[in-house]
């Protein structure tokens, strides 16, 4: 079922979405050549922490994983598209970075993800990011009153297939509330004027991930949640939490 929020409801997530984009901040500034992931984790913890927030990702268990996620984001390295688990793996000069993060406070949710690359970066993997981030604004802006899902993921699966790159078919943003996976699904590709029809206060989570390789399929990891690329080519991620309103869209997850 989509819930609709009030006004005052989106304000308080807006409050929960700054702690995720201080937790991501913290996170990012953390990664550093020979820092482990688990640090990263470690990092972000402490702004949930210290905000007086809880994590939605720690323990949680959707049925298609065999365990409950273990840490308070994800870290995806290199050809990890998503939900990688932020353990001991020390990162190396040039790696591409994707840490997502979650923040529940006062009952209300946030959720939003960036990547980056640690040390040098290659040029190839820095138009991966760049063209992951304006699909991100691109189905930012395509989420107004009025408009449908469809409009949202054309846009941001457009500039994926114009870039060339891969999209996985099978995860996509959702609605964000109460709890951090509601209705509807937003899929990273699609036809405009299909779908829900967006209205004042609903609010989604908008989250393009690309393949480097140009393939949509992925593999799962043995331990049921990190998502590989299936020719090992790179990956990005980015997200903000986003409220549909009548003055335009609202995003949620800034600092």
């Amino acid at each position: 079922m989509v819930e609709i929020k009030t006004d005052r409801s989106l304000d308080a997530m807006r409050e929960a979405g700054r702690v995720v984009a201080h937790a991501l901040e913290a996170a990012r500034d953390a990664a550093a050549v020979g820092v482990s992931l688990k640090e990263l984790d470690e990092a972000a913890h402490a702004v949930l922490d210290k905000a007086g927030a809880s994590s939605p990702f720690l323990g949680y268990q959707p049925s298609f994983a065999s365990s409950p996620f273990p840490a308070v984001i994800c870290a995806s390295v290199n050809d990890v598209i998503t939900h990688g688990f932020p353990d001991g793996y020390r990162l190396r000069d040039g790696d591409l970075v994707s840490v997502d993060c979650g923040a529940t406070l006062d009952g209300w949710v946030g959720d939003a993800a960036v990547s980056f690359v640690v040390g040098h970066a290659r040029a190839a993997d820095l138009a991966l990011i760049a063209a992951t981030e304006r699909a991100l604004h691109a189905g930012i802006a395509a989420a107004t009153v009025g408009a449908r899902i469809g409009d949202i993921a054309h846009a941001v699966g457009g500039i994926g297939r114009a870039s060339g790159y891969g999209i996985p078919s099978d995860f996509g943003g959702h609605g964000v509330g109460r709890t951090m996976h509601e209705d509807p699904a937003v899929p990273n590709d699609g036809r405009p004027g299909r779908g829900y029809k967006l209205r004042h206060g609903l609010v989604l989570a908008i989250e393009p991930m690309f393949i480097a390789g140009g393939r949509d399929a992925y593999r799962t990891a043995a331990n049921g949640w990190a998502l590989h690329t299936i020719d090992g080519t790179r990956a990005a991620h980015a997200e903000h939490t986003v409220a549909i309103t009548d003055e335009g869209p609202r995003i949620l997850t800034l600092p």
